[in-house]
């Protein structure tokens, strides 16, 4: 909270408020440390216990990304976790700590927006419709939205001056059908958890993915250098699909490259595989259950539908 301006902090506060929604910050947010935009290990871990063991609270929101969440895991209870459970929405590093959830607890996170997100002027109305569909209605089965537009910028730099492109929408790479539970989110914060206790199974699994142009100016290579870092840490036979989601502009990416990436990889030939989907860093972003089923349809008209069951979890 400590690098976000008052004024997207108070638009955020004020849309949530619109909803319905009390809004509270834990009592750590807004420290920071030396070389660490946030807090310190135990006091993180702290505000995040108190949030699973306060009644009140109904869901928490990350307040934007963070490289050294990871650094959380171990000290994480996760039988308070899994003995409370909340709405968790986040994305990007929160990648990390969604899926340990998943892996020790069998709960399902949301990825697609942050707190910070409810402050963008514009650009945000489908996410916010996703928001209002996924956690205040009964619905429990969702055809996952594809934009118009999008714009692939630094929005919360400069409100007021935002470029929107055409969208092209779902993009199939590899065609077929798929069901399975869906794992994932960041590429390279995914990665972090290989060999770890955090790790969750891709058995019958669909990989969400996306990543960052900030990573470096070489993203293909880059990009297709982590996806097969996880492609050789699992079993990839238990794989049931990947949905991939959009780059940045400034990533450099086509569909030739992304062809690239996944056609000359003998490992995926028999996976439907699916690019171009409304999440990752740029605008809008649709909001997708971490651990939720998922059922995709790689085609001319391809589809993605998500479905999970509302528990003690809704709000």
């Amino acid at each position: 909270m400590s690098i976000l301006d008052a004024e997207t902090i108070l638009l955020a506060k004020n849309k949530l408020e619109e909803l319905g929604f009390v809004v509270t910050f834990s009592k750590n947010a807004y420290k920071s440390q030396k070389y660490y935009d946030c807090a310190t290990i135990e006091e993180r871990v702290e505000d995040i216990h108190d949030a699973f063991k306060d009644k009140n609270v109904k869901a928490i929101l990350t307040a934007v990304g963070g490289y050294n969440l990871n650094q959380l895991l171990p000290y994480i209870d996760y039988e308070l976790i899994k003995n409370n459970p909340k709405l968790l929405c986040g994305l990007s590093d929160i990648t990390a700590l969604q899926n340990a959830i998943l892996k020790k607890t069998n709960l399902i996170t949301f990825s697609g927006v942050h707190f910070i997100n409810f402050g963008m002027k514009y650009g945000f109305d489908m996410s916010l419709d996703c928001f209002k569909e996924l956690f205040l209605s009964d619905k429990t089965k969702f055809i996952l939205p594809v934009s118009n537009t999008f714009s692939s910028d630094k929005w919360y730099s400069c409100q007021d001056n935002r470029t929107f492109y055409d969208n092209e929408g779902l993009i199939p790479i590899n065609k077929g059908s798929a069901k399975g539970t869906i794992v994932g989110g960041n590429l390279c914060t995914l990665n972090l958890l290989q060999g770890t206790d955090y790790m969750p199974t891709v058995k019958n699994c669909i990989l969400f993915l996306e990543d960052t142009s900030n990573l470096t100016s070489e993203f293909m290579l880059e990009f297709d250098r982590n996806f097969n870092s996880l492609l050789q840490s699992i079993d990839i036979n238990e794989l049931k699909g990947i949905v991939i989601g959009r780059s940045e502009l400034d990533s450099n990416m086509s569909f030739e490259k992304w062809e690239m990436i996944i056609n000359h990889n003998p490992l995926l030939k028999d996976i439907p595989i699916i690019i171009n989907a409304d999440f990752g860093h740029t605008t809008p972003s649709f909001i997708y259950p971490i651990g939720g089923d998922c059922e995709i349809e790689s085609s001319d008209k391809p589809k993605i539908k998500v479905y999970y069951k509302k528990n003690k979890s809704k709000i």
